[in-house]
């Protein structure tokens, strides 16, 4: 058979990146790993095609090669998706969806020929056995989170690899925590499941051999679940696998708050290669944690915790959110004065979203509190929670809230406040033609054309003078910055369009 593998397009939102990955030549952040691994799970007599639309368009000449179509997506690229489904089922192919979006919302699809729901390793084997007998069925749906060190290792040949800005890898799956908000535990349970440290160097192997030198992305919802195994295995796994090699790979992850708790962990992280973190912080008052089940967020000088990670080598990007029930409007000068003061330059600020399969979602049901369908886009000024907060001060204190968090003046002023406390870890790294040019492409948009040219020049000199090594980071969150002003801007002239149609 010919297998289509889909990945929809994602729109412009601050996670896209794409008004920043300009600079660099590449097309996409991170490629469809789930996809990837996939593909490896397919009987091997089968041809793979795999199209991303983040990085190229789905041709015609790829719907009439295949027989079947899998497509996989996330909330937030639901609108591709179904133009997707519609473009091969007018074209004949038959279409098998997975993933997320599908996973939670599957019956908003109807024109999908075969559902293959949950996690693959479960539910794929059963289908392709139906599929091989004659006998597929429509759905196919499992309760099981099966083990992962049977995972076979992702079909990295399949992706143009010159596209992406990073590589992304799995270790574990599953979150100890209950957050309300969160659908990460109904996608893949509370107990943690991880590979094996010999699976992961296997991978990174993998992708070495093919000349992958750049950033790697660990793709944890919470990469410090397992703690002891990260200490005694994988970490010391990693730092042998550099040493030998050489490497100068850089690798970033998402975690919770209480890794400033450890610093023995911080610390081989750094060694290991870890230069970044995401963590959800979500709102530095606690009767919005308490409400949202965050509870290891509370009780903690989240502040002082921030600034232990980012000194000790690990800089720090945050998820925030606001429109919690408890929320007055206060909260958005709280948070405006806890990002800036914490220096999390990378600030990804949401109204609050209530996804298919949380508890906030069946709570809000209950409380016929729901709007419409999700975007999954939680910076696009939208919600589908009526909230106890006037939703026109909500939208507005929010649009407010990102105008200022992002205008050049405040932007750069936590750029500095992360370089003065940050220790640049002591990463190897060889020479990247695309980052020269990314940095020669930054001085004329953002440094001759761009309305922050004096905050940029001023960050730059200073950060050449006062922490040289830094220089790179530096000119990439500037980077980052344009991005952002970008996406606000879009999201921005939008709504004020919608705003003057209404009235």
């Amino acid at each position: 058979m010919n297998i289509l593998l889909l990945y929809p397009e994602f729109p412009d939102t601050f996670w896209s990146f794409k008004h920043a990955l300009k600079f660099v030549r590449k097309k996409a952040s991170l490629p469809p790993l789930g996809l990837v691994t996939i593909a490896a799970m397919l009987p091997e007599s089968w041809n793979r095609r795999l199209v991303d639309l983040n990085v190229q368009p789905l041709q015609e000449a790829d719907l009439e090669w295949s027989d079947m179509a899998l497509v996989s997506a996330m909330s937030v690229q639901q609108g591709s998706a179904r133009e997707v489904i519609v473009r091969c089922k007018a074209a004949g192919v038959t279409v098998v969806a997975g993933g997320p979006l599908f996973t939670t919302a599957h019956e908003q699809f109807p024109e999908v020929d075969h559902f293959v729901l949950n996690e693959a390793e479960a539910t794929l084997p059963l289908f392709l056995e139906d599929l091989r007998t004659g006998t597929p069925k429509k759905l196919y749906a499992s309760s099981e989170f099966p083990d992962i060190t049977r995972t076979p290792a992702p079909e990295w040949g399949l992706l143009d690899r010159k596209k992406y800005a990073s590589m992304a890898i799995q270790f574990s799956r599953g979150c100890p925590y209950r957050c309300e908000f969160c659908n990460v535990t109904t996608l893949f349970g509370h107990k943690i499941r991880t590979k094996t440290s010999t699976q992961i160097i296997a991978e990174l192997d993998g992708i070495r051999r093919l000349g992958w030198r750049d950033s790697i992305f660990f793709v944890d919802d919470n990469f410090i679940a397992q703690r002891s195994y990260l200490k005694t295995e994988l970490l010391p796994a990693l730092i042998q696998w550099r040493n030998r090699y050489g490497v100068t790979t850089k690798f970033y992850t998402e975690c919770s708050i209480n890794l400033a708790d450890d610093d023995e962990l911080m610390s081989l992280m750094v060694l290991a290669g870890f230069n970044q973190v995401f963590i959800g912080i979500e709102t530095p008052e606690d009767i919005a944690l308490q409400e949202c089940g965050k509870q290891h967020n509370t009780s903690r000088d989240m502040l002082e915790n921030v600034r232990r990670i980012q000194q000790a080598g690990l800089e720090v990007q945050g998820g925030f959110i606001v429109g919690f029930d408890s929320d007055t409007p206060s909260i958005f000068q709280k948070q405006i004065e806890f990002i800036q003061k914490s220096g999390i330059v990378t600030a990804m600020v949401g109204i609050l979203q209530a996804l298919p399969g949380t508890k906030l979602y069946d709570r809000m049901k209950s409380e016929g509190r729901l709007l419409h369908h999700v975007s999954g886009d939680n910076a696009d000024s939208n919600t589908n929670i009526v909230s106890k907060m006037d939703p026109d001060i909500l939208r507005r204190g929010y649009r407010e809230m990102m105008e200022h968090l992002y205008a050049p003046k405040f932007y750069y002023q936590r750029i500095r406040t992360l370089l003065m406390e940050y220790r640049v870890p002591r990463i190897k790294s060889s020479f990247r033609m695309s980052r020269f040019i990314a940095f020669m492409r930054s001085t004329l948009l953002l440094g001759v054309i761009g309305r922050e040219r004096v905050q940029y020049w001023k960050m730059l000199t200073w950060t050449f003078i006062h922490r040289q090594r830094a220089l790179p980071l530096a000119v990439t969150l500037a980077i980052y910055g344009h991005h952002f002003r970008k996406v606000c801007s879009l999201h921005l002239k939008e709504h004020r369009h919608m705003g003057s149609e209404a009235s």
